[in-house]
């Protein structure tokens, strides 16, 4: 494996980490404008912890949400969805740096290095299809209630966060698709095998010609 693709995929990783680390905080899951005049024209914007809402006058007020049992059933899987793909991502990072060729962390023991960083391959994918799995379901919820014609609440659009986890998405199974290329499981380290030489080789000094001569049988000479 090209020792270049393995530092791309690292970086691929950890911008994807890094982006997950930006849009489970974000504000701006959905949000939604009420229109009116200058004074009471408002927005309000929600994440998966608060409810904020701010006027044009930039005054702005949020509440955290009292209960998470009384919580819908989708944004408490995001919750869980997109905290779990902060854990894979922080153990890929860490199995990544030890399993590159670059690195001296796992030691001159290259298919334990190569199995490692197919193992942070895995993990990134898995925290790829986390955050896909979490943004998209947050964002289908949101499209169903601003198209459904009997939804008696507030209809929310789609907010910036949810636009940066499908971007770090899809870096993390991109970086990970090419660690995991990397892993060389079932392989085995190879060694050079000692010359062997055909026959059985003497030293000393060559037998004359009656000594030869008296190695071969009679049958030699029919």
């Amino acid at each position: 494996m090209d020792p270049t693709v393995e530092v791309v995929a690292l970086i691929l990783g950890f911008v994807a980490w890094v982006m997950v680390g930006i849009a489970l905080p974000n504000r701006y899951w959905r949000t939604s404008t009420v229109d009116g005049n200058v004074i009471t024209t408002s927005t309000i914007y929600e994440n998966l912890w608060m409810s904020c809402a701010t006027d044009s006058t930039g005054v702005h007020n949020c509440r955290e949400f009292p209960s998470l049992l009384a919580l819908n059933g989708y944004i408490q899987a995001s919750r869980a969805l997109m905290i779990s793909s902060i854990v894979f991502g922080s153990f890929g990072l860490v199995a990544a740096l030890i399993g590159i060729q670059c690195s001296k962390a796992g030691g001159d023991n290259h298919v334990l290095k190569g199995r490692i960083a197919g193992t942070a391959g895995v993990l990134f994918i898995l925290q790829g299809l986390c955050t896909l799995v979490s943004v998209s379901w947050y964002a289908f919820n949101i499209t169903q209630e601003f198209f459904d014609p009997f939804y008696p609440g507030t209809r929310y659009e789609i907010g910036e966060a949810l636009y940066i986890g499908w971007c770090s998405s899809v870096l993390a199974i991109a970086g990970g698709t090419c660690l995991t290329c990397s892993c060389k499981l079932g392989t085995e380290e190879k060694y050079p095998l000692p010359y062997q030489t055909r026959g059985t080789v003497y030293s000393g000094p060559a037998p004359t010609r009656s000594v030869a001569a008296s190695t071969y049988g009679r049958n030699a000479y029919v």
